[in-house]
């Protein structure tokens, strides 16, 4: 187990926590109730559940399974591990900002600053995670084994396969509507490029 644990650095856990908690703070307080969507697996389970009946919760968890387990097999078991911290990161923090009411209710009104304020959020908290090694989600995880598997970048990825779910879901979305989840999409693929263009320190006092 010693092994196991003896490459992961606390620093860049600390990373994977902090980029968690950012990430939760927007999708809790705009795209949870703005009509804001990301594409990648979670527009793929809401298409399957109005097309198919197939409840997201079943979808969901076997389409993250086979993110993670892509990435493991191209980035190997330190991507697993701080993938976990990542993601238990992210249901821990929702589940607290769960517990208070949302800070920008008026944003349901406002669906462009919605997009844009819900592509910041989502670009950096995920580009942080990212960068640290870890994936806070399935689509995150593919999107670096793709990366990884075919050397692209991660802007190119997350656009192209986002493209690709937000276009399916015009059978059931009106377009007047998914097109500002198209701008968070644009948008937070282009920062989360950006963070991975940010060099860490190869040591830091918090290194394990």
């Amino acid at each position: 187990m010693r092994n196991i644990f003896k490459e992961i650095k606390i620093y860049k856990i600390c990373l994977c926590l902090l980029g968690s908690f950012i990430l939760a703070f927007g999708l809790y307080n705009i795209h949870s109730f703005a009509n804001v969507t990301e594409g990648g697996v979670l527009g793929c389970t809401l298409l399957l559940d109005y097309w198919l009946n197939i409840s997201p919760s079943i979808s969901g968890m076997i389409f993250n399974l086979i993110c993670y387990l892509l990435g493991w097999h191209y980035l190997g078991k330190n991507f697993i591990i701080y993938s976990i911290i990542a993601s238990c990161g992210f249901s821990f923090s929702y589940a607290i900002y769960e517990q208070f009411p949302r800070l920008w209710p008026q944003l349901a009104n406002q669906p462009l600053l919605a997009a844009i304020l819900g592509a910041l959020f989502v670009g950096i908290g995920v580009g942080i995670s990212v960068k640290a090694g870890g994936a806070p989600g399935g689509d995150d995880a593919l999107a670096m084994a793709l990366s990884h598997r075919f050397n692209l970048e991660l802007k190119t990825v997350y656009l192209t396969s986002d493209l690709i779910i937000l276009f399916l879901s015009l059978s059931y979305i009106p377009l007047n509507k998914i097109i500002y989840s198209l701008i968070t999409v644009i948008l937070s693929g282009q920062i989360i490029q950006l963070m991975q263009n940010i060099h860490l320190p190869k040591k830091i006092n918090l290194e394990k």
